[in-house]
């Protein structure tokens, strides 16, 4: 098949983006990778009067350090995030869950912020989003807002952006030195989206852990939680997983059942916490 047309823009600044959002609002979509959106065209899932190209807007694709904070523009490239310096030394664990997106072909376009508006539940970097608690930024004719990951994702291909906003931003929280990582995912083949993926990270602190943990494929959106945590490693595991779990949803399709679903979720979720507390230095 191919798409139904469309009016196709492809503006030269962000302010000229935002105003064909606030003209044509739920009857337009943003493309910025395209990878996710020309499948959903060209199958005639979606059905826009207008596509509006944002990839001559390069300033949306930097990647700067904020105070305690990556900002990461929502057109940088996957590939480029995965070879940045700041990233690198500060987001390990966002860097685990890149090398598991698709294949390095689809990298060098595919982009963070594409993602994490398409918001695919079984998706790497809105499972990383969310399990470190971070932000996405949003921008309109009316101005600029930040939201919470976990108010963002609302199901599967669902978000709490309006119909005039664009993502233009994710902020990332630092982990910092000594931090451990731990990305596990369970898939039919290498760069497939996952059934099951498990994204963690934990820092010492004093006498006590600062750890996150999330579950991305279980359910119609990625969850995480960040708490401080006492006690052994193989008992911080098992509880932080276990309380991730116990009230789950799972999805039920033709890849897995809710009850396989449920036990991966618990098995991936205790051993990348395990992990990453095992990784953090004290």
């Amino acid at each position: 098949m191919k798409p139904a047309p469309f009016e196709y823009c492809r503006p030269d600044t962000l302010e000229e983006a935002l105003s064909l959002l606030s003209e044509f609002g739920d009857d337009a979509l943003v493309m910025a990778g395209g990878l996710s959106l020309g499948a959903l065209l060209n199958m005639r899932m979606v059905r826009p009067e207008v596509i509006v190209d944002i990839n001559e807007l390069e300033a949306l694709a930097q990647i700067e350090r904020i105070e305690n904070k990556i900002r990461i523009g929502a057109l940088a490239r996957q590939a480029d995030v995965l070879v940045s310096a700041d990233c690198a030394a500060a987001l390990p664990l966002l860097i685990a869950g890149l090398h598991n997106v698709g294949h390095y072909q689809t990298r060098s376009r595919g982009t963070l912020g594409g993602s994490v508006a398409h918001a695919d539940p079984s998706a790497e970097t809105p499972l990383c989003l969310a399990t470190m608690a971070g932000e996405v930024e949003l921008s309109s004719v009316r101005g600029v807002r930040r939201m919470a990951a976990s108010e963002f994702f609302e199901g599967a291909l669902t978000t709490a952006r309006e119909g005039d906003e664009m993502v233009t931003a994710l902020y990332w929280p630092v982990l910092g030195d000594g931090a451990g990582i731990a990305f596990e995912e369970i898939n039919e083949r290498r760069g497939d989206f996952a059934i099951v993926a498990a994204a963690a990270w934990a820092r010492h602190d004093g006498g006590a852990f600062q750890c996150g943990l999330g579950l991305g494929g279980v359910e119609d959106h990625p969850i995480g939680q960040v708490e401080s945590a006492e006690g052994e490693i193989e008992e911080i595991a098992e509880r932080m997983a276990s309380q991730l779990v116990c009230d789950l949803e799972p999805l039920d399709d033709r890849r897995a059942s809710a009850e396989y679903r449920r036990h991966l979720a618990f098995y991936l979720g205790q051993k990348a916490m395990r992990h990453a507390l095992e990784g953090a230095v004290r």
